[in-house]
């Protein structure tokens, strides 16, 4: 499903450059649920970015289901990143103005939906995950977990093939933590949505099918 062939990225510094990521290959199937470890500044988060087209590589090629993402016009890369990808973020990343209800329609309103299906589509999350009676409050109402909830429901309701996530529990204490990683679980197994998650924590990283460690911007 995803292929990455030589891929680096570095940043100009002064008269040479900074190596985050150095000639990495790597496949993920349709269907895997990937944990990526490494210590802090390994490039972790970077390679994230960079398959969720969020950066460019350097050098190297991206395939995205056999396509070549860099020989994609900006039409294309735009439908893919908004229709495919699906993001989650330590810091939830929600709109404070935006209520609960609003916050998870706002990818449906990227994609043109009709807003009778937004409304279909977003009750439905908002059931799935247990927090109708929230949706109408904003995030600074809601508890760590609830705002990652919302997050992990405004990902999946445009219905991605592929949820990246990063440091998805790095902001929750344990309890909430599982119940999000039981969630992760649940939507690789029963919806067959492809998970990449960034994380830190060996509870995490073994609800993946495989590990890939990072070090010093490659594969370790």
């Amino acid at each position: 499903m995803i292929q990455l062939k030589h891929v680096s990225k570095h940043y100009p510094v002064g008269f040479g450059k900074h190596e985050i990521l150095n000639d990495i290959d790597l496949t993920i199937f349709e269907g895997e649920f990937v944990s990526i470890m490494g210590p802090s500044g390994s490039g972790k988060s970077t390679l994230l970015h960079i398959l969720g087209l969020l950066e460019e590589p350097s050098r190297g090629e991206y395939l995205f289901e056999g396509e070549s993402v860099h020989k994609m016009n900006e039409k294309k890369r735009t439908q893919l990143h908004r229709g495919a990808i699906g993001f989650v973020f330590q810091a939830y990343h929600l709109i404070d103005e935006l209520t609960v209800y609003e916050n998870i329609e706002t990818p449906l309103l990227y994609k043109n939906v009709p807003a009778s299906e937004r409304k279909s589509r977003v009750a439905d999350v908002l059931d799935r995950f247990n927090i109708v009676a929230k949706k109408d409050l904003f995030p600074n109402q809601l508890s760590g977990g609830q705002q990652q909830l919302v997050g992990i429901a405004r990902a999946i309701v445009a219905e991605p093939r592929v949820i990246l996530a990063d440091e998805p529990t790095g902001n929750l204490h344990s309890d909430q933590a599982k119940e999000i990683m039981e969630l992760f679980k649940l939507l690789n197994e029963k919806d067959k949505i492809t998970i990449i998650q960034v994380t830190h924590s060996d509870v995490n990283a073994a609800y993946g099918h495989r590990i890939i460690q990072i070090r010093d911007g490659k594969i370790a």
